[in-house]
C-alpha cells in the first residue's frame, strides 16, 4: 500500500511540474505582431486616434501593431469582423461610441452583440463637440440660444452629418432638454454643412472641435460652448453646455479598446496596462491634442464598461423619444 501511495504520489508531483512547465512555457503576450481593427476608414478621428495610440504602446512592448481599417455600414461590419476573432489578444478592436453605443439602437439587426461578444478592456480618448450657430443670428450664449428659438419655433434650421450620426443626437439632446423645436438639414458630412452655415441658410451645428473652432477663431461662425462636463483643454475659453444652462448635459465621441469575448482576465488586464500607460504620455497628449482630442483620465476596464453603458443608455432614450432612424 505505502508503494502505491508513494507511486500515485510521484505522478501527482510530476503532473503538477507539467502544468508548471506548459505555464511557464507560454510566451508573454505579445510575443508577434498585434492586429488592430479599425471599424472606420483611413484618415479619419477613429483611424488617426488609433495610430498615435498604437504606434507608443508598440514602442513601449518591442512588439508591432498593425492598424487594419475596416470601414462600411457605420463601423458595424469592422466590428462584426472583430467580435468573430480569436480571443489570445493579437485582435483588438479599437473603435468609438458609434459601435458600441449607438448603433445597437439604430440597427436593430446588428451582426455582433456589443456587450456578449466582446470585452471592454480600455478607455483611450475623449473628442468633445462645439455647439456653432451661423454669426446672422443674433445670440452669443446658449441661455440666448434657448431664448431665441423658443420665441420662434421651427423657425431654426440645425445642420447635421446624418441621421443617426452623433451631430444629430447631440442637437437632438440639446432640442429635448431645452424645450425648442428647430428644422434638421442633414448632410453628407459636416465639412459639407459648414458652408451653409457661414452664409446663414442653417443656423445651428454641432461640430467637432478640430473642424469647427478654426471657423469661430476666424470669426466665420460663433461657438457658444463645448459638449464635454468640464472644460476642453483644447478650447479653454468656452463654457460647457452645463454651465450655459443645460445641467447634466455632457456627451463626447469616446474612443475605446476591445477585444473579442472571453478573453482571459490576466489578458486584459495586461493589455490594459499597456494602452493606459500609453495613453498618459505627454507625446501622446501632444499628438491628440493636434486631432481635438483628449486623453482619457486614467480608469479601469469596469469603469470604463460602466461608462459605455450609461452611454448606450443614454442615447437609447434619445433615439426613442425622437423617433431617430437611418434610411
Amino acid at each position: 500500500m505505502r508503494l502505491i501511495s508513494w507511486g500515485r504520489g510521484v505522478l501527482g508531483l510530476a503532473g503538477l511540474l507539467a502544468c508548471v512547465s506548459v505555464v511557464h512555457a507560454q510566451p508573454a503576450w505579445p510575443d508577434r505582431p498585434v492586429r488592430v481593427i479599425v471599424p472606420f476608414p483611413a484618415s479619419g478621428a477613429t483611424d488617426l486616434v488609433a495610430r498615435v495610440v498604437t504606434q507608443r504602446v508598440a514602442a513601449d512592448l518591442g512588439q508591432q501593431m498593425v492598424v487594419d481599417n475596416k470601414p462600411g455600414a457605420g463601423g458595424t461590419l469592422g466590428t462584426a469582423e472583430a467580435a468573430k476573432a480569436p480571443a489570445d489578444g493579437y485582435t483588438l478592436l479599437l473603435t468609438t461610441s458609434s459601435t458600441h453605443a449607438i448603433s445597437p439602437h439604430l440597427m436593430p439587426k446588428l451582426a455582433y452583440d456589443p456587450r456578449k461578444d466582446f470585452v471592454p478592456v480600455a478607455h483611450v480618448a475623449d473628442a468633445p463637440s462645439v455647439l456653432l450657430v451661423t454669426n446672422s443670428l443674433p445670440v452669443k450664449t446658449v441661455g440666448e440660444l434657448m431664448a431665441y428659438a423658443k420665441a420662434n419655433p421651427g423657425k431654426l434650421n440645425y445642420a447635421t452629418s446624418g441621421n443617426g450620426t452623433i451631430v444629430h443626437l447631440n442637437t437632438a439632446a440639446f432640442s429635448a432638454q431645452a424645450g425648442v423645436e428647430m428644422t434638421h438639414i442633414p448632410y453628407k458630412g459636416t465639412a459639407l454643412a459648414i458652408p451653409d452655415l457661414i452664409a446663414g441658410q442653417t443656423h445651428v451645428l454641432f461640430d467637432s472641435l478640430p473642424t469647427g473652432m478654426p471657423h469661430a477663431k476666424a470669426g466665420r461662425l460663433r461657438a457658444l460652448a463645448v459638449t464635454s462636463e468640464k472644460r476642453s483643454s483644447l478650447a479653454p475659453e468656452l463654457p460647457t453646455m452645463a454651465e450655459s444652462g443645460l445641467p447634466g448635459y455632457s456627451s463626447v465621441t469616446w474612443f475605446g479598446v476591445y477585444l473579442p469575448a472571453n478573453a482571459p482576465p490576466a489578458l486584459v488586464q495586461r493589455i490594459h496596462a499597456a494602452f493606459a500607460k500609453a495613453v498618459q504620455s505627454p507625446e501622446v497628449a501632444a499628438s491628440l491634442a493636434k486631432l481635438g482630442v483628449e486623453p482619457a483620465a486614467p480608469s479601469t476596464s469596469a469603469q470604463f464598461d460602466a461608462m459605455v453603458q450609461a452611454d448606450s443608455k443614454r442615447w437609447a432614450n434619445v433615439i426613442r423619444q425622437h423617433k431617430i432612424s437611418i434610411e
